[in-house]
């Protein structure tokens, strides 16, 4: 791995203007490191987004600024064009609706390189709407890491989301982010493309971020867009010799090819080694009060002496 250890923040920015201060406050509150950077990629909103970008750079001058000429309609665009302009070998890529929890980057990072990994998750998802005290429902991924085989048992893996660390390394090979598909399965995408490269998704266990939902969330509103099985069909044809030969003919048939991926939960798709996978967890609650805003205490012992390893 690189020795450059410190994260190139990327967040693309779409008509965000009401929720990407909150966003990127998480990032300079607890988790930004000197030698870090967040690059905002401005897609030709159409709101107060690109004014309010330009506020919060003159709070934060580590902030830089991207803006296309054109709407390129898709979260993907934004992280690979920040990516290009980014200086550092570490990625993270947060929405401009998400938030990171306090002092949450620190022992991710140090987890990932612990383990000479080149993607590292948080182990769950706290899905909000407008606060996040108010959880509706978690995504809780299996434990230590994720591989292809998970992938493909179900949703609940970190690709979906796109919000995790990664080497800009495990983006070249894997061949960057597919800018066509839209709405959360560019992001889908991207992680199977580095399953399927080789990469597994290392997992930091009572470890979360808040993502938020609803109509005017990228991962809601592009969501019914486009034909699920079959984008998911164009992106693992370029993996097809590690998959199951049978599970290869059911994706294909006319009488699956359009629902398969729907119902992964209930027909997983194997490895050639027959294996299936294990699938994350869903939690529903109702709007209930979350008060645990920190990293979990198991980990606080180490943020003192993470943050000057990491200086």
């Amino acid at each position: 791995m690189n020795d450059n250890q410190n994260i190139s923040f990327i967040m693309p920015a779409y008509n965000c203007a009401d929720t990407i201060v909150e966003s990127v406050e998480s990032i300079f509150k607890d988790n930004f490191e000197q030698g870090d950077e967040l690059i905002i990629i401005d897609d030709a909103s159409t709101d107060k987004t690109l004014e309010t970008i330009k506020s919060l750079q003159k709070k934060y001058p580590e902030i830089k600024t991207v803006s296309h000429n054109i709407n390129k309609g898709s979260a993907a665009a934004g992280r690979n064009t920040g990516i290009d302009f980014s200086k550092n070998e570490l990625i993270f890529c947060l929405d401009a609706d998400n938030i990171l929890a306090p002092n949450s980057i620190y022992p991710l990072k140090s987890h990932m390189l612990k383990n000479k990994a080149e993607v590292g998750a948080f182990g769950e998802l706290r899905y909000f709407k407008k606060d996040k005290k108010e959880i509706n429902h978690k995504w809780i991924f299996k434990k230590n890491q994720v591989e292809l085989q998970d992938a493909l048992t179900g949703y609940y893996w970190p690709g979906p989301s796109g919000n995790y660390l990664f080497t800009k390394k495990s983006w070249k090979i894997s061949g960057r982010y597919e800018e066509t598909l839209g709405g959360a399965y560019d992001s889908w995408a991207f992680g199977i493309k580095q399953l399927g490269a080789g990469f597994k998704i290392i997992i930091l266990e009572d470890s979360f971020y808040y993502h938020r939902y609803g109509y005017d969330s990228t991962f809601i509103r592009e969501e019914n867009k486009v034909k699920a099985s079959l984008v998911g069909l164009s992106v693992l044809i370029k993996f097809l010799p590690q998959i199951n030969d049978s599970d290869i003919e059911y994706i294909m048939s006319s009488k699956h090819r359009y629902s398969w991926f729907e119902n992964l939960e209930k027909k997983p798709i194997r490895l050639k080694n027959n294996k299936i996978g294990i699938n994350g967890t869903l939690i529903n609650y109702q709007a209930k009060k979350d008060t645990k805003d920190i990293i979990e205490p198991k980990y606080k012992k180490y943020l003192k002496s993470l943050k000057n390893f990491f200086k």
